[in-house]
């Protein structure tokens, strides 16, 4: 399979809330999108940090009082990142070597894009020749 950038499969259309944010509006935001991450930044879109479907699973189990607490609460700030330059097929390898279904792609420090599970398996769907049955 002949290895593409990730700037050629990410999503541009970026789902972002701030750091003080409620994860009750964090949350609404993602349904009524229909997605499963919010990347959180700063007023000049800088990455501060995501929060995933998975982070609720967690907010719910710990039972947090939602429309009080800020997204910075539960949010992964140690985050993985892309260029748009880098190779899918290294992306794709760190996903599954650190079990992350969505990467923020970024222009320097500002957030340009992001790429998920969900890109890489359009990809590899349209890419790959059916087997013979």
């Amino acid at each position: 399979m002949e290895d593409v950038f990730v700037g050629q499969l990410m999503s541009e259309e970026l789902a972002t809330v701030d750091p003080d944010a409620l994860v009750e509006d964090a949350a609404t935001l993602m349904l009524d999108r229909g997605i499963s991450s919010v990347v959180v930044v700063d007023d000049q879109d800088r990455l501060e940090g995501i929060l995933t479907t998975t982070d609720f699973v967690r907010i719910v189990a710990e039972q947090k009082p939602k429309d009080q607490t800020p997204v910075s609460a539960y949010m992964t700030t140690d985050v993985k990142t892309a260029g748009a330059q880098d190779s899918v097929t290294d992306v794709a390898d760190a996903m599954v070597e650190h079990g992350f279904h969505h990467v923020p792609v970024v222009d320097g420090e500002e957030v340009i894009g992001i790429i998920t599970t969900t890109d890489l398996t359009a990809y590899v769907s349209q890419v790959q020749t059916p087997s013979p049955s």
